[in-house]
């Protein structure tokens, strides 16, 4: 080739590949949430052959998820649809799957499916509430079950018959409990879930509890003969803060027995499979705001209890039994990830897996464990692993790939700070795709509710697509945080939202330092506690730009009466308010909207029952009063949180972004992503 050839096809290799480097990464959308899909509960045959597990996706015309099941060998192959449904459990001998799913006469139905080549099904409830919480028993030859038993209160007043045709009003709701709603479902006044079993092959089901007690999710013993669960049969249990036990009841003749006796939470009961003892969580009783629960053992009459994780100082979750009897599997939140942990009933717990990741292991068959794992940049799927090789995991589903292909997300980096008294805080920092950390980027800070809860290293679809818009987003863990101990959970005892401040100012400063944030066009915004902490931030400095405080809590005197958690509201400071106001007055962002200066938008569900709108309203107009610019979005056909339906969360997404844009000083604009 002569040379004047090569060097002018070198030069057009050079040109070519500088233009291709330039290319602007192709971004996530939020039109991409319509197409996207999740996965839950992966459950293993008994022959370890196959696993079934929910598969849920966006009806975009009726604005709701929809779940069915799917089924796939155990490597992952011939991954199939089974049937419409959700919570699927495997029969003792892998020859039925019992699920939830529509039926008749309307509402949520307990169905059973065999897994022969015919695959009949046969619906076996025909309730009027919705079963949950489905068990096998160790036979195969019934199911239990948890079920809202209506009872509601009569009270004659001796009203006159209405006359024939008469249009009257509806009459009252007349309510006498103490806790009578709960978010998400509303009024729950007029009865209490009990445990119920039900012929396998169909009939009627049968009550076992009674009372008016609220009774938790049950686990059979190996014989089949007792069901143990978590509850708190006392005439006051509503008025009863941080209190529960342990409890076994006889399938035969229904009668109920309580296995612990100390003054805390217990529950999550499990049996071992010799049925000798049983495993459950709890504590001591403690008027701290947080505080980690043990893994106990006990014998299965409720004698000599002995706790396996002391040492720990983190809360077991999703306990499962060795095949061997040896010991409990249980899975652990710990800064900022889950993994897969193993106590022995002789020695000292220790980690099965480990890595950067949000690892919940939903099944456990002999050697091999199936579960769901995410990370920063890789959805949820079903995983499975060798427990004798637990560093070698294997994903099993994609069920995003679709949506990500050819798409470039926004890289993560993790952030530690040292904040006041000494407190290291950890977070991390989603860059925009195609970084350029010589350029000034837009940062919204964003903070979770709780107050005590865990932001991890999983996939977040709302912060990739904000990164995508050409934002920094920052998310940390304060103080008050679960997943680092007792001691940091329970730092804002009688300080919220005080101290947790100064952590997440701290790690703003972090970034800042960076050099890649533009101080002027900082921006933050949560929801519950990070709605509290939004609207307390903004009476507190004007260093953002512009601010969304959603689903906040903005005055403890008012909230205390107005949520469904009314027990924990009138406990969150030494003495109610009417004893002592002070606290729940030098704690409420209320107070302190007279120094709101920034931009505050609120947004919140009109059916929130956990920090009722009310709560927004007080806020919203206090700012309306002193003239700072704020917007109320009322979020229709949501409880708490704005995110639910598909729709809602992508308006949450663009009126976040629509609400910082109007208040980005124009000499910050910077180009366009």
């Amino acid at each position: 080739m002569p040379a004047l050839r090569l060097t002018a096809l070198l030069a057009s290799l050079v040109v070519a590949t500088s233009l291709a480097a330039q290319a602007p990464a192709k971004r996530l959308a939020l039109a991409d949430y319509l197409e996207w899909e999740d996965v839950a509960d992966p459950q293993l045959s008994p022959d370890g052959r196959h696993v079934v597990y929910t598969r849920r996706w966006v009806d975009k015309l009726n604005d709701r998820w929809e779940a069915s099941l799917w089924i796939m060998n155990a490597d992952g192959s011939r991954n199939r649809f089974l049937v419409n449904g959700s919570s699927p459990k495997w029969s003792p001998d892998g020859t039925r799957l019992a699920y939830l799913a529509k039926g008749e006469p309307t509402g949520t139905q307990l169905f059973v499916r065999w897994m022969d080549a015919e695959g009949g099904t046969t619906q076996l409830t025909r309730v009027t509430e919705s079963p949950a919480d489905l068990e096998w028993s160790p036979d195969g030859k019934s199911l239990a079950f948890r079920m809202l038993v209506v009872s509601k209160e009569k009270w004659d007043i001796g009203m006159p018959a209405a006359p024939k045709g008469a249009k009257w009003t509806e009459a009252p709701r007349v309510v006498t409990r103490f806790r009578y709603r709960l978010d998400r479902q509303g009024y729950v006044d007029d009865g209490y879930r009990h445990l119920f079993v039900v012929p396998a092959d169909g009939g009627t089901p049968r009550q076992l509890t009674s009372g008016d007690f609220e009774h938790g999710p049950a686990r059979w013993s190996p014989d089949g003969r007792r069901l143990v669960f978590g509850a708190l049969r006392d005439p006051d249990a509503d008025y009863k803060y941080n209190e529960s036990e342990v409890y076994a009841v006889d399938v035969t003749s229904g009668e109920v027995k309580q296995l612990t006796t100390r003054k805390g939470p217990d529950g999550n009961p499990v049996v071992s499979p010799d049925g000798r003892l049983i495993a459950y969580t709890g504590f001591d009783w403690t008027d701290d705001t947080w505080r980690d629960a043990t893994l106990y053992v006990m014998n299965a009459d409720g004698s000599s209890p002995r706790a396996l994780t002391a040492s720990l100082d983190r809360s077991p979750m999703q306990l499962e039994w060795a095949a061997d009897g040896s010991g409990i599997y249980f899975t652990v939140d710990d800064k900022g990830s889950r993994n897969l942990w193993f106590a022995p009933l002789r020695g000292e717990p220790r980690a099965v897996t480990s890595g950067t990741h949000m690892l919940s292991v939903t099944d456990i068959r002999g050697a091999t464990a199936v579960g769901l794992q995410s990370t920063f940049q890789a959805p949820t799927d079903v995983v499975t692993f060798a427990l004798r090789t637990p560093g070698t995991i294997r994903r099993l589903t994609s069920v995003n790939e679709d949506v990500l292909a050819g798409r470039t997300l926004g890289a993560v980096e993790e952030l530690w700070v040292k904040s006041v008294d000494d407190f290291r805080i950890q977070g991390w920092i989603v860059k925009p795709p195609d970084f350029d950390p010589r350029r000034k980027y837009p940062m919204m800070l964003v903070i979770h509710g709780g107050p005590h809860a865990m932001y991890n290293v999983g996939f977040n679809f709302g912060w990739q697509e904000h990164a995508a818009n050409g934002y920094v987003v920052l998310y940390t863990n304060p103080r008050g945080s679960t997943g680092y101990g007792s001691a940091f959970g329970n730092a804002i005892k009688h300080a919220y939202p005080s101290k947790d401040y100064d952590d997440l100012m701290v790690a703003v400063d972090s970034v800042l330092a960076r050099g890649y944030v533009d101080p002027k066009k900082m921006f933050v915004y949560g929801c519950s506690g990070g709605g509290v902490l939004t609207s307390w931030i903004v009476g507190h400095t004007d260093r953002f730009a512009a601010a969304s405080a959603n689903c906040p809590v903005t005055n403890w005197l008012s909230f205390a009466g107005t949520t469904d958690i009314n027990l924990w509201g009138y406990n969150r400071f030494p003495n109610p308010p009417w004893e002592d106001p002070s606290l729940y007055l030098k704690l409420s962002p209320l107070m302190y909207v007279g120094n709101v200066k920034t931009p505050t938008m609120l947004m919140t569900g009109v059916l929130d029952l956990r920090t009722p709108i009310s709560q927004t309203e007080e806020y919203y107009q206090a700012l309306k009063y002193r003239k700072v610019p704020t917007a109320m979005v009322r979020f229709n056909e949501e409880y708490h949180g704005t995110s639910s339906k598909p729709s809602n969360f992508m308006r949450t997404q663009l009126y976040l972004r629509s609400w910082f844009e109007r208040y980005t000083p124009k000499e910050a604009v910077a180009e366009a992503p």
